[in-house]
């Protein structure tokens, strides 16, 4: 059986490409796709949690799938090099965004 050679990968980045840090991940999903809104959480006083989205990203299920396998694999190798990431610290769980 003949395989064909892998493809070179060329990654270029857009004009409009930026970095954001984000600390909150909301998730839609329909049959078509994912949705995922990256934004920040701020907190000025006890009773109020403002959460500032800053961009949506849609992703097939399979892009879904992949990234979810890739994010494991990577949880996995950091938790074994630096200890298992808390939710929250108090109880082992929190909420998450």
């Amino acid at each position: 059986m003949f395989l064909a050679p892998s493809p070179k990968l060329q990654v270029a980045n857009s004009e409009d490409y930026r970095e954001s840090y984000s600390n909150s991940v909301q998730v839609r999903v329909n049959l078509w796709d994912f949705f995922l809104m990256f934004g920040t959480i701020s907190q000025s006083v006890p009773d109020t949690v403002n959460i500032t989205n800053f961009q949506g990203v849609y992703l097939s299920p399979q892009q879904a799938k992949a990234l979810s396998n890739l994010l494991n694999q990577n949880l996995l190798q950091y938790e074994s090099t630096f200890g298992e990431i808390r939710l929250d610290p108090q109880s082992g769980s929190g909420p998450v965004q």
